[in-house]
């Protein structure tokens, strides 16, 4: 699950100008906007668990296909990088896990 945060200029109601905004989103579904000048906010509700099951599905889903992909480009190459992704592996999916707990901890509130 990723998190990630963009600045626009939009029109603010309250401020009656257009103003610096930042936008958050979450696997990227709009979660938050807030002005830089009042601080006015909107918040979309954005189900963090049904994210997280829809990417985790995707990622597993495909997971067939991409190994057949990377298969086709070179065999050589796929054989010589298995056992570096095989031991990589939990590091990877530990780093995922984290990421996206901070992700669903800090929005679950």
């Amino acid at each position: 699950m990723k998190s990630s945060e963009m600045e626009a200029q939009l029109y603010c109601i309250h401020c009656n100008n257009n103003t610096p905004h930042v936008i958050t989103y979450i696997n990227e579904k709009m979660k938050h906007i807030e002005c830089e000048e009042c601080h006015n906010a909107i918040e979309f509700k954005v189900d963090i668990m049904k994210e997280l099951y829809k990417e985790v599905y995707d990622r597993i889903s495909t997971k067939p296909s991409r190994i057949t992909e990377e298969y086709k480009q070179g065999l050589d190459e796929f054989l010589s990088k298995i056992p570096i992704r095989v031991i990589s592996k939990p590091y990877r999916l530990i780093r995922y896990l984290n990421q996206s707990y901070k992700i669903i901890k800090q929005y679950k509130k």
